[in-house]
């Protein structure tokens, strides 16, 4: 388990590092691009990652205590308290909390969520590309299927619906089929909306492009 455990946060750092490399460049305008990311640009998710890194379980207890137990008010207050001026000072934290290990009290995979979504969050919008180890990937699915849409994950999204992954041909679930790249996947399950082109089998046309209002803003 602390193998796996290092193997995470180590994974977690290279991918906090990897992001800011990616956004060091943007013109100013590309900051304003939204993200997929219901309601929030480019520079919010950044920002919510900056704040996520920051945050262990004492002040995740206190967020929540102050937002009278809303996701959205305690993520919306903890973009406002990172999200600089100049973006690029935001890019700067991000470097400088990449080496933190705080956790919110949930599962240690929540990380690589964050990590991968967000990720993938700001960068399809921009036209860049990600690319992820495969396990973190799996993992993030994993904890996504088994949680709650509630609590962040997507169990409900995609209850009788067999997931296949393309590129390793591993499934999860049962029922109509949905076949993508595991990444995408992850995007479904989470709630994003993914390109027709991307998706394939007979529950395919029930998640092409298809945003999901009023998400939850943490995941």
């Amino acid at each position: 388990m602390r193998a796996q455990a290092e193997d995470v946060w180590q994974t977690v750092r290279e991918e906090r590092l990897r992001l800011a490399d990616d956004l060091s460049g943007l013109r100013e305008e590309q900051w304003a691009v939204p993200s997929l990311c219901p309601g929030w640009d480019v520079h919010d998710v950044l920002a919510h990652l900056v704040d996520t890194a920051r945050t262990g379980r004492l002040a995740f207890v206190r967020d929540m205590v102050a937002a009278r137990g809303d996701f959205d008010r305690a993520n919306r207050t903890g973009v406002a308290r990172e999200r600089r001026t100049d973006p690029q000072d935001t890019v700067a934290a991000l470097r400088q909390v990449a080496d933190l290990r705080r956790t919110p009290p949930a599962p240690l995979a929540t990380r690589l969520v964050e990590a991968v979504v967000h990720g993938e969050d700001v960068r399809r919008p921009l036209g860049l590309a990600g690319a992820y180890p495969a396990r973190a990937v799996v993992l993030a699915l994993e904890n996504q299927l088994r949680t709650r849409v509630s609590l962040g994950g997507g169990r409900e999204r995609v209850a009788g619906v067999r997931l296949v992954d393309r590129g390793s041909g591993r499934t999860w679930g049962a029922g109509e089929d949905l076949e993508a790249d595991a990444v995408d996947l992850l995007l479904v399950v989470s709630g994003r909306p993914v390109p027709a082109d991307r998706l394939a089998g007979a529950a395919a046309s029930r998640f092409a492009a298809a945003p999901v209002a009023g998400e939850r803003d943490d995941q």
